[in-house]
């Protein structure tokens, strides 16, 4: 729509312009066809979808279909619809006063037909932006028919004096309202299966009848529903006539690679610029959280037909910058890097976005979560160091030889959780040859700490060395070594006490 025809104000001014009256659903096929032609992004901020999602979403608008988006929580099937708001003309005429939006070229309610059959020419129009022509539902059993549709309205009839039988007397429903707009229903397997009934006519015929009136009302509306396949079984189900008369069923997923989910994150997450500037995130901390969403969608503790949301990886992300900053404050420094150790504060972000299975509920929310981290930590260790419990013995040089000997020495690592970065550094150097493993990975400098860690969480992951939670740190050690050294010590207490008596 040309904005200079926003300028027009009557009826009769609208008719000598070169406007013409066009349904939603050609709207967005035109304005689809235009950004396809001139090369421009059609769905903005949408990753990992351009070979899957988004082909077959340009398909079903270039058809004029109604749209139902199916797949787990958290794979952007909100978003997508709410994008198509852009593919909508940035204004339309709307005869003034109007609750349905009238076009005033092809009016459709009882009161544009009035106005325009009293004024005429003269009748008052309205413009309408497309942003205002975006309407969303959330399904859930409480919404009636008179949500959806509309019921008569005693006040109405008793304040104009009106009878029952009366259309003036109709209180319209969000769909009527919606003519002319895009309407969304969320999470449609919610909504009840009388309730779905009531949308039958409006995919079918397009048109809407309200408590038995002998009204028609041919609404112009693009229908849009988002829908989680496994609450067909939980909650309800989408009614087999309904499904058939949505006629472009779509189904999206969750990011197929890290870079894609990286992007996502990042630009989901909400990170201040105090906090970029202040914390340093490497880059292989940042894969470790997509990591974490995979190892999450793999976990054996997880169930698999709820999904993992990439809202797990946002509020990790989040979390991750959060807890380095908390740690940077408390020790009085300007700046900081993250580290695996702040990791344990990114597991409220895990217990609370996945849903377990019976074996998971027996394990319980927090060991789940560092299950799921020490998968993720291993998946990332083999991306830059050899399997430790793979070496062909006698065949190869054991890379960690040095640090399996420090530690079988009797030698431990104590990591605080609130260590500044001075005492962080000098627990990872005081261990023979972890900084010499590291560099073999080739790495930038300002890294060499992050995979020092690295190599000791993954040995710890592989069983080639211990880790030990306690209350605010991690203690590194041999298991074996641990156990002699507790054996000598009670044998030097045994011997003390013999002296002793």
């Amino acid at each position: 729509m040309k904005n200079d025809l926003t300028q027009l104000r009557t009826l009769g001014e609208l008719k000598k312009s070169d406007y013409q009256p066009k349904s939603v659903k050609d709207e967005l096929r035109n304005n689809l066809i235009r950004k396809i032609q001139t090369k421009e992004t059609v769905f903005p901020g949408i990753f990992g979808f351009d070979e899957t999602v988004l082909p077959d979403l340009e398909r079903a608008i270039l058809s004029r279909h109604n749209i139902l988006l199916l797949g787990l929580r958290g794979q952007a099937k909100t978003r997508l619809a709410r994008l198509l708001v852009n593919l909508l003309d940035e204004y339309i005429p709307v005869v003034a006063g109007s609750e349905l939006n009238d076009d005033p070229l092809a009016p459709i309610s009882r009161y544009a037909h009035d106005i325009i059959a009293e004024k005429g020419d003269d009748t008052p129009i309205t413009w309408l932006h497309r942003d205002e022509r975006y309407v969303e539902k959330l399904a859930t059993p409480d919404v009636s028919i008179a949500d959806l549709v509309g019921d008569v309205d005693p006040i109405k009839a008793a304040n104009l004096r009106l009878p029952y039988s009366d259309e003036r007397v109709i209180h319209f429903g969000m769909i009527p309202r919606a003519h002319r707009c895009l309407f969304v229903i969320n999470e449609l397997p919610d909504l009840q299966a009388r309730i779905q009934v009531s949308l039958f006519n409006v995919l079918q015929e397009g048109d809407m009848q309200i408590r038995g009136f002998k009204l028609r009302l041919p609404l112009d509306v693009e229908l849009i529903f988002t829908a989680n396949p496994e609450d067909y079984t939980n909650r309800g189900s989408i009614i087999t006539p309904l499904k058939d008369r949505i006629e472009s069923q779509i189904t999206t997923h969750y990011p197929l690679t890290i870079d894609i989910g990286r992007k996502i994150t990042e630009q989901e997450a909400r990170i201040t610029a105090e906090q970029k500037a202040a914390v340093y995130v490497p880059e292989i901390l940042k894969n470790l959280v997509e990591e974490i969403a995979f190892a999450a969608r793999d976990s054996e503790f997880v169930d698999k037909k709820s999904g993992v949301s990439a809202r797990l990886t946002i509020a990790a992300y989040e979390n991750l910058y959060s807890t380095a900053e908390r740690r940077m404050l408390r020790n009085g420094d300007k700046s900081t890097t993250a580290r695996i150790t702040d990791f344990w504060g990114v597991v409220p972000a895990i217990t609370g976005k996945v849903e377990m299975v019976y074996e998971g509920e027996q394990e319980g929310p927090h060991v789940v979560a560092m299950n799921i981290i020490g998968a993720a930590v291993k998946k990332v260790f083999l991306q830059y160091f050899k399997n430790p419990s793979k070496l062909r013995k006698g065949k190869e040089t054991d890379p960690y030889g040095v640090i399996r000997a420090w530690f079988v020495g009797g030698n431990s690592v104590d990591l605080f959780l609130d260590f500044n970065d001075k005492k962080y550094k000098e627990a990872l150097e005081a261990v023979a040859g972890l900084r010499k493993t590291a560099e073999s990975a080739e790495v930038d400098s300002r890294d060499e700490l992050t995979f020092m860690e690295l190599l000791l969480h993954g040995l710890t992951e592989f069983e080639a060395l211990n880790k030990e939670f306690i209350h605010t740190k991690l203690i590194f050690k041999d298991f074996l070594a641990s156990n002699m050294r507790g054996l000598d010590d009670e044998d030097e207490e045994e011997t003390n006490l013999r002296d002793l008596f």
